[in-house]
């Protein structure tokens, strides 16, 4: 089973402005609202490949409860602890002339660590060495900052395969529990190591230190619409990027994490892996909002991901 955490989840506002103008008046075109945050995302996109998931996570309020609706009339099995507070409504404005990708994102509910704490003990009891957890996204207010660290660890000590996705000090600090796979973008891993990685033979060096370091089983680096690098102890390869309409890359890398967990439960191969999430995040781009792509979408792209051996 795939386990994906959401710690501060958020209802997806996504609209489209064009010829978005500040400090004038705005018009709206479209507008969806998605239930959202990176983890959830994630466990939409496993539902759309014919995988299964559990969506854990805290709400709270009148959005908590509409966000659990919506996933629930997905299909999707959840296990969220309610908090005091209300949940996060995150505006994504999309402006189609200037192909711009705006997020205005809220700060969440404050969670106190003895909430998290009993989140992470009703998950740890279910949790086996046969299961994959993904833990992704911002943290909410008033946990601590050495959260990730302590959720990766206890998922490890139990024998599961943790896909940590975070950025800055989050990223920091999960890295030293040792998760199985990580998976930042360029610029993240840019910041994180101090260096700028602009070629794919750049990015494959650094993240192959970066697991001898801290004992990381894989590394897959997102470059956008420029592909993905995906680094393991045996072999790296580069994918290049599709190019297909967009219509919004909001939740395009955890589409890409939902593949990577997929092929991970699956035993597919790294060229099978490189496949499907480069199919996957490209079909996804090509959706409005946070929704899923279909899978008949992903298809129709499995044949042009074109990759090659670093």
């Amino acid at each position: 089973m795939i386990y994906t955490v959401t710690l501060n989840p958020a209802l997806d506002k996504t609209v489209e402005i064009p010829s978005l103008t500040v400090d004038a008046v705005n018009r709206i075109t479209s507008m969806r609202t998605d239930p959202g945050g990176k983890g959830i995302n994630v466990s939409k996109v496993i539902q759309k490949l014919g995988g299964a998931s559990v969506a854990a996570g805290i709400l709270g309020g009148d959005t908590g409860r509409a966000i659990l609706s919506a996933l629930t009339e997905m299909g999707l099995t959840t296990l969220f602890h309610f908090v005091e507070g209300e949940t996060r409504t995150n505006m994504k404005i999309i402006d189609p002339d200037n192909h711009t990708n705006t997020d205005i994102n809220e700060p969440g509910v404050t969670v106190s660590e003895e909430i998290l704490e009993k989140l992470l003990e009703e998950l740890l009891a279910k949790v086996t060495k046969e299961d994959i957890v993904v833990i992704s996204g911002s943290m909410p207010k008033g946990s601590p900052k050495d959260t990730y660290y302590t959720w990766t660890k206890a998922f490890r000590e139990k024998g599961a395969k943790v896909i940590l996705d975070a950025d800055g000090d989050l990223l920091k600090a999960g890295l030293k529990a040792s998760p199985y796979l990580i998976k930042p973008n360029n610029h993240e891993l840019g910041a994180l190591t101090g260096r700028a990685l602009e070629t794919p033979e750049e990015i494959a060096e650094t993240a192959a230190e970066l697991m001898k370091e801290y004992g990381i089983g894989k590394v897959v680096v997102s470059m956008g619409g420029d592909g993905a690098v995906y680094v393991t102890k045996d072999k790296t390869i580069y994918a290049e990027g599709l190019k297909v309409p967009v219509g919004s890359t909001v939740g395009a890398g955890d589409s890409v994490v939902a593949a990577l967990a997929v092929s991970e439960e699956e035993g597919k191969t790294l060229e099978e892996t490189v496949r499907l999430s480069t199919a996957v995040g490209a079909a996804n781009v090509m959706c409005s909002g946070t929704q899923a792509a279909e899978y008949e979408v992903v298809e129709t792209l499995l044949p042009k991901v074109v990759f090659r051996t670093i």
